[in-house]
């Protein structure tokens, strides 16, 4: 047998077994197409591609809060979490996540994202009784009384002039605080930030709680603390007292 004749021969066996298969030739096997990213919709996947890079691969946080924080979760909404990764916020490291805000998501994989965020980390008795500040600013606080509670609730750990103590590190610094909006503030007060070992609002000062003023007061005295830029940058950003 000459060799074209081999190459023919070995072709017609190959034919036959493919079709005795029931596989016809060049088509692709069961389960060997691949998924457009659009259609990837496994939280855990979605996650780790997109979210664990600042939040941490476990939700323990990282350059961001800590998403899987329980305390954050019960004080900040699906929808606040949904709208926020659309969206983003303008101005800080958070960047919008939906397509039709400049992003790869689908609404669909974003919801996912969320829905599987508050699925694994979630607790519903995460408040246990108490009664946390609001997440939303309802005023925009006092700077000068906020130097004051700052002082009194803050001073220990972060030093007496916010640029860092014995506990922690600096507060005021200019790259931090032109990075993060005044609900960024607002948030890691109210919930900490455990993974860094910052206390929430009820561990700063022992048997005494931050009040909601309290927490509007030092927020608005950590903003007058920004380079001007970016106070005027922060003011025009959307996101305002919502994250």
């Amino acid at each position: 047998m000459t060799p074209r004749e081999l190459l023919l021969a070995a072709g017609l066996l190959a034919t036959t077994a493919c079709g005795s298969r029931g596989i016809a030739p060049g088509r692709p096997t069961v389960g060997s197409q691949v998924i457009p990213p659009y259609k990837i919709l496994d939280a855990g996947v979605l996650y780790a591609k997109n979210c664990a890079g600042c939040h941490g691969r476990d939700g323990k946080g990282g350059a961001a809060i800590a998403l899987g924080d329980p305390l954050y979760l019960a004080i900040a909404g699906a929808a606040t979490m949904n709208r926020v990764t659309s969206e983003g916020v303008p101005g800080t490291s958070m960047p919008a996540f939906a397509e039709h805000f400049g992003g790869l998501l689908t609404d669909s994989q974003i919801d996912a994202i969320i829905h599987g965020i508050r699925a694994r980390w979630a607790k519903p008795d995460a408040l246990r009784d108490t009664n946390p500040p609001p997440y939303a600013a309802q005023d925009s606080g006092n700077p000068k009384r906020g130097a004051t509670v700052y002082e009194t609730f803050c001073s220990p750990c972060h030093g007496a002039d916010g640029r860092g103590g014995k506990r922690a590190g600096s507060i005021v610094d200019r790259s931090y605080l032109a990075l993060v909006s005044d609900q960024n503030l607002r948030t890691n007060v109210i919930v900490g930030r455990p993974e860094l070992g910052a206390p929430d609002w009820r561990g700063d000062l022992h048997g005494k709680p931050m009040s909601p003023e309290d927490v509007s007061d030092v927020v608005a005295w950590l903003a007058a603390q920004r380079p001007q830029s970016a106070r005027l940058s922060s003011s025009l950003r959307p996101e305002g007292k919502t994250r």
